[in-house]
């Protein structure tokens, strides 16, 4: 018996080494299963980058589909990082679809949000296909890719680009630790991402807000010290001054990265995170007949 305990020590000490070397991979271990089909690298454009993983429920029929944009400062991700996220989503009864984009270098503003764009386009033509409906399309996103999820709701040019329409086209969208309106800018590789300091104003998302946006979820950590917290309170108040719909939620126990990792079974228990995300997308779709599984 003493032999099973030293085993059990090991196993769970190895496991939380292994977290902190390799949180993604471990969230991601404990997150696989049968009940969930994922198609990986489907091209959504001409470009490397311009792939994305689909996560789809079993048995999907006219779900609900979200597209999540992952956060490293436009400079670094993959989406191989975040299928906790795709898996977490796709057993809440969403179809989740996961976007690489292209990153700095070689890329500057507004270039990630052409191809963030481009990928809505995608999942809402080929929603059906996976079980989704294409009238309950959401973004969603953290961090940076949060910016870019917001962007497309606020900032008309990048959806217009690709046909689309915020209002009409998006059913919601959640933001979580974003970035909305952070200047001014202090890093130096910031700096060069958005362009000259005069032109800076026009990359702000809450620059944008008019009211006519889709509804927005807004979730952010208390103390956050990566970005800080105030622009999800900023524009939360923006779009509710101009007569917009937008929810904001704070959690005093995680952090900027902790977060995104309370998608998770593994973390779930520091944030109610999942079942505030799900029972946003819930809400926002239900004038179909499926309803989003918790």
């Amino acid at each position: 018996m003493k032999r099973v305990w030293i085993g059990i020590l090991v196993i769970l000490v190895g496991l939380a080494a292994l977290f902190v070397l390799a949180p993604g991979f471990v969230l991601n271990l404990v997150s696989r299963g049968a009940d969930v089909s994922v198609e990986y690298d489907v091209s959504y454009g001409g470009d490397p980058r311009m792939k994305l993983d689909v996560y789809r429920p079993a048995n999907a029929t006219n779900a609900p589909v979200v597209v999540f944009f992952y956060g490293g400062s436009w400079q670094r991700g993959d989406k191989s990082i975040y299928r906790f996220v795709g898996n977490t989503l796709a057993r809440a009864g969403i179809v989740a679809v996961i976007p690489n984009y292209r990153l700095y270098p070689p890329v500057l503003y507004p270039d990630f949000l052409r191809d963030s764009a481009l990928a809505v386009r995608w999942a809402k033509d080929n929603a059906a296909r996976f079980g989704g409906d294409p009238t309950k399309l959401f973004l969603s996103g953290h961090s940076a890719g949060a910016y870019n999820a917001v962007s497309l709701a606020t900032d008309r040019r990048w959806l217009a680009e690709a046909k689309l329409e915020p209002k009409a086209d998006l059913a919601g969208v959640i933001g979580i630790a974003g970035p909305y309106d952070f200047l001014p800018l202090k890093d130096e590789q910031l700096k060069i991402i958005f362009g000259p300091e005069e032109a800076r104003p026009k990359t702000q998302p809450i620059h944008y807000v008019n009211g006519d946006e889709p509804p927005l979820l807004l979730l952010r950590p208390a103390n956050d010290t990566v970005v800080d917290p105030g622009n999800s309170a900023r524009l939360a108040k923006r779009i509710e001054e101009k007569g917009g719909k937008a929810t904001l939620k704070t959690y005093d126990r995680v952090g900027h990265l902790s977060i995104i990792g309370t998608l998770s079974p593994l973390l779930s228990f520091l944030a109610p995170t999942k079942n505030d995300f799900v029972d946003f997308v819930r809400q926002r779709s239900m004038r179909s007949a499926s309803p989003v599984a918790r």
